[in-house]
């Protein structure tokens, strides 16, 4: 592990980074202290980003949180090619500088990706997942088949703006005039800078249908969480995987949508994880 700053006050962040498998440098900041916590982002997420600096916050009065930077993001390193194995391996060395188990949040294509490192064995003690957005039922946009392709030829062209507009309305199926709007605000500099990680969050997410074989080998004590005024396909989707994962409950947050509110769902998870 190479130090970058260190602290000795548990509450404020400490940005370290870890070596992965493939030995990519995986920034994180650890904050806090008790059992450990590890939070993975979804897409346009890194550790910067104020919901997940605010939940981390808000967790470390109980736990010793890592909150880092998915590869290609933030501080992280990036390899020259890209394979969901290198991600969950990357969770893996961030597990290991825990102290060898701990427990992971994920956040949309991130609760995929924890989902995914529970099911390849990982020595992960609870997981909890916010809306995992495969696409069930009958219901709600289906991406293009080609998606991944497409986000990548984006941003192989440096297209990183039209990348983010892309993936919001074509494979999330956003309404035009919300990213319309999206893009004047400040935010979608942050939402640009780490755009180029997008086809990472396609090949985690594959053809967004229920990968019902491997969510079934989920040993793991599993929370799957929505909120009650998402769309539909959403809350489907939580509901079906908390049906295929044996050992797994369902939660439906109330006034919540996908862009949930971390003041809200910190509660939820203090008490599911507290030992």
């Amino acid at each position: 592990m190479t130090k970058v700053t260190s602290s000795n006050s548990s509450s404020t962040p400490t940005m370290s980074k870890v070596l992965s498998k493939d030995g990519t440098a995986i920034a994180y900041d650890r904050v806090g202290r008790g059992p450990a916590l590890i939070l993975v982002g979804g897409a346009f997420s890194y550790r910067a980003f104020p919901g997940l600096v605010e939940l981390t916050e808000l967790l470390s009065q109980h736990f010793t949180v890592f909150n880092y930077d998915r590869r290609g993001r933030g501080d992280s390193g990036d390899s020259a090619s890209y394979a969901v194995e290198r991600e969950i391996e990357d969770i893996e060395a961030l597990i290991r500088e825990a102290g060898g188990s701990a427990s992971v949040w994920g956040l949309s294509s991130g609760a995929v990706l924890a989902l995914k490192a529970a099911a390849h064995g990982l020595p992960i003690g609870r997981l909890a997942l916010y809306e995992p957005p495969f696409m069930v039922g009958e219901q709600g946009h289906r991406p293009p088949a080609d998606h991944r392709e497409r986000l990548e030829e984006l941003v192989a062209a440096g297209r990183r703006g039209e990348a983010a507009k892309y993936f919001m309305s074509k494979v999330f199926g956003v309404p035009g005039v919300f990213v319309a709007v999206m893009r004047l605000l400040p935010m979608w500099s942050r939402l640009k800078a780490v755009a180029n990680t997008l086809p990472y969050d396609a090949a985690v997410m594959g053809d967004y249908s229920l990968p019902v074989e491997q969510m079934a080998s989920v040993a793991v004590p599993t929370l799957v969480i929505a909120g009650e005024k998402s769309p539909v396909v959403l809350r489907q989707a939580a509901r079906e995987v908390a049906g295929v994962v044996p050992n797994a409950r369902h939660r439906a947050l109330e006034g919540q949508n996908h862009n949930v509110s971390m003041k809200a769902l910190a509660p939820v998870l203090v008490d599911y994880f507290k030992p």
